[in-house]
């Protein structure tokens, strides 16, 4: 009895000191990857290989989007045809997040200040059209340089109030370093919403926007075409495309003179978009480009 007791203690030791094993080595797993977000982007683009080959984007290029009762979040994963210094020296500057942020449609102005709290980004989020300052909600986005290492980079805005009852928003960038000057993109773009803006942004989608859509293809129409993701999870999709192209159009107008920069990322954003016009066309090019230079010049003079 006692030979039959020790047995099954025996075992039961085994059994608990190899469960302990595994469960340390799965926390040491777990925080070595956490320790080196290189590895794990890298893993990431390893994972993505045959997304990034073939996609509707026609561009190596994967969009993610969730959707909760409380909160939204896009993702988008892409490689760019520029060497991880480029890409480093050109957004390791919050003044070039606002050359960044105000190509797209809805930024009406951003200004880099270094405050007490820590650098930050003052914006003025409005409508699609020309609009006064006064009349554009103000978003004030916290600057952060999470990482930077030869290999990677890891930049944090965020910002815990908004308008309209949304709060927490959060742009995360990272970027690795690949082979061949090329570099391996990870973004994400999220925020909270609260009950009214919620239903502020139903009425919005069922009226003016009820014919927008997002990227995710979630079945087939009638006619074979391809039924695309609508509702407020669209529109988190359209808006992680806007800044991701936004960032594209920024660092391929580096190129440049500095005196030409400007225009050739208006032009080169506007063009980028209207390949998913299905998806982000809202104006003719001339109205864009009359409204941002329109607010590129307020944005030197306006503090």
């Amino acid at each position: 009895m006692h030979k039959h007791f020790w047995s099954n203690s025996l075992h039961w030791l085994r059994c608990l000191l190899l469960i302990t094993i595994v469960g340390i080595s799965g926390i040491a797993d777990a925080a070595t990857a956490d320790s080196d977000p290189a590895a794990t982007l890298r893993a990431k683009y390893a994972a993505l290989q045959e997304q990034l080959r073939k996609n509707q984007f026609k561009r190596p290029l994967v969009l993610d989007s969730a959707e909760t009762p409380s909160h939204l979040k896009g993702d988008i994963y892409a490689i760019v045809d520029y060497p991880f210094g480029a890409v480093n020296a050109g957004l390791n500057n919050p003044d070039h997040w606002c050359d960044v942020m105000l190509l797209h449609i809805n930024t009406k102005y951003c200004h880099a200040m270094v405050e007490p709290s820590g650098t930050n980004l003052r914006l003025h989020i409005g409508r699609k059209t020309p609009e006064e300052l006064a009349t554009a909600p103000r978003l004030d986005f916290h600057y952060s340089i999470v990482t930077d290492t030869p290999q990677y980079i890891e930049i944090m805005l965020s910002a815990k109030d908004g308008p309209l009852g949304t709060s927490d928003y959060l742009i995360l960038l990272e970027a690795v370093a690949l082979p061949n000057a090329k570099t391996f993109l990870h973004l994400t773009y999220s925020y909270a919403m609260n009950i009214s803006a919620r239903l502020a942004m139903q009425t919005y989608l069922g009226t003016i926007g009820s014919d927008k859509v997002g990227f995710t293809v979630i079945g087939k129409r009638a006619n074979g075409e391809p039924d695309y993701v609508g509702g407020v999870r669209g529109l988190v999709e359209r808006n992680t495309m806007r800044y991701y192209l936004a960032i594209d159009a920024f660092l391929e107008a580096a190129s440049a003179a500095p005196p030409a920069q400007f225009e050739r990322r208006l032009q080169s954003w506007f063009t980028a978009t209207e390949r998913y016009s299905q998806q982000l066309h809202e104006m003719s090019r001339q109205q864009y480009l009359e409204m941002k230079r329109a607010e590129y010049v307020r944005q030197q003079t306006v503090y």
